[in-house]
């Protein structure tokens, strides 16, 4: 095995479990809003937003086509930088400077998004890989 080989073998599955790891968060967070749907409203509704029942399931169908695209590589660099601003949008509106004087904690929860943030703007601008992906979007790479 050339040391070209073992890269490109050590480079797809790394990719690859990016992949993994980005649809599993996500499957993660649209279980929790399934399973109790009603907590989730209540939640939104808590943060001031209007209409809480419905974004709460506008938010789990957004990330089930989010799970979708880092699964099969469909759109995979645009579903990366629309999960990239909904990741902000959920820091900045539930973990954001205006909950940081009731719990310390919440800065760390807001801080944390950025390293996910960070991670899915690197995999926007890189792709799904070259292997299980469906080569199919409007952002194109050279």
């Amino acid at each position: 095995m050339t040391t070209e080989t073992a890269w490109a073998g050590w480079r797809t599955a790394a990719i690859l479990a990016g992949r993994l790891i980005f649809a599993s968060v996500f499957i993660m967070a649209v279980s929790f809003k399934l399973i109790d749907i009603n907590g989730t409203a209540g939640y939104i509704a808590v943060a001031g937003f209007p209409l809480p029942n419905l974004l709460a399931w506008l938010a789990a169908l957004l990330e089930l086509a989010l799970i979708v695209c880092f699964l099969t590589g469909v759109y995979f660099s645009e579903a990366a930088l629309l999960a990239a601003a909904y990741v902000l949008f959920l820091a900045v509106a539930f973990h954001g400077p205006s909950h940081w004087a009731g719990s310390q904690a919440e800065l760390g929860f807001f801080v944390d998004h950025f390293t996910f943030i960070a991670g899915l703007l690197f995999a926007a601008v890189h792709g799904p890989g070259r292997v299980l992906a469906i080569k199919r979007g409007w952002i194109s790479r050279q």
